[in-house]
């Protein structure tokens, strides 16, 4: 089966939505929808790195189908999107636009074929990861937040801009890179070292909820880290 082509597909799909999205492309598809200039550039976006994902022209009606459905599936979440149902309706998009990918994987998959210089499955579920402990998490675990409305900046604690997030994609990368590489103690180091820096800091700002926030999004970020990393080995590892 071409394991590496769904690896490639899902990572044009995480390039589209993350990379290749601005934060102000995304607020004028929520302003102006439909009728978005925005949401077409990233369906066309999204075609294109599909067609690079798959580097064969015989298969353009893939890249068709992926379009159409996201066109569809990000219109539905810009219509049905309001203040009390934006977490699970982002959570449903992304799960919706990785099915879609899923499915035309399976159906088509007798169609698919290995190139001669196709590189290791393996190295596409590297990639795949990597790609995802970034942005993706980043923005997740943003939207997970909204709930609280309570970040360091409106605490009045001064620190570099986008700092934390950062912070938090570095840290996730070398937990990954730690679990794959089976150095478990590496990531009990890095944990302790975050929180003798990080929670020293807080404990003299005397900010319980602020402390409780950072706490809560430390363990999501380390724990989604890790059970990404165990999934490479134990799934995608191959």
């Amino acid at each position: 089966m071409a394991l590496a082509l769904l690896f490639r597909l899902l990572i044009a799909h995480l390039a589209g939505d993350y990379l290749f999205q601005t934060n102000k492309s995304v607020k004028d598809k929520e302003e102006r929808k439909i009728k978005s200039t925005a949401l077409y550039i990233h369906i066309l976006i999204h075609g294109a790195l599909t067609m690079i994902a798959l580097w064969d022209l015989r298969l353009w009606y893939v890249a068709v189908i992926i379009m159409i459905t996201h066109y569809l599936i990000d219109l539905g979440k810009l219509y049905g999107t309001n203040k009390k149902n934006k977490r699970w309706l982002y959570l449903a998009d992304q799960v919706a636009h990785i099915s879609v990918i899923i499915a035309i994987w399976i159906f088509h998959n007798q169609t698919f074929t290995e190139m001669n210089w196709e590189l290791p499955a393996r190295f596409w579920a590297f990639v795949l990861c990597l790609l995802f402990l970034t942005t993706p998490v980043s923005f997740g675990l943003k939207i997970f937040f909204t709930r609280w409305k309570l970040n360091p900046e409106s605490a009045g604690i001064d620190s570099l801009k986008n700092a934390g997030n950062w912070i938090g994609i570095i840290e996730r990368l070398l937990v990954f890179v730690f679990i794959v590489v089976g150095q478990f103690g590496a990531v009990g180091f890095l944990l302790a070292a975050k929180s003798v820096f990080r929670f020293g800091d807080l404990n003299r700002e005397s900010n319980m909820k602020l402390t409780e926030y950072v706490l809560i999004g430390t363990l999501l970020s380390f724990g989604i880290a890790i059970l990404t990393g165990i999934a490479f080995q134990q799934i995608l590892g191959l």
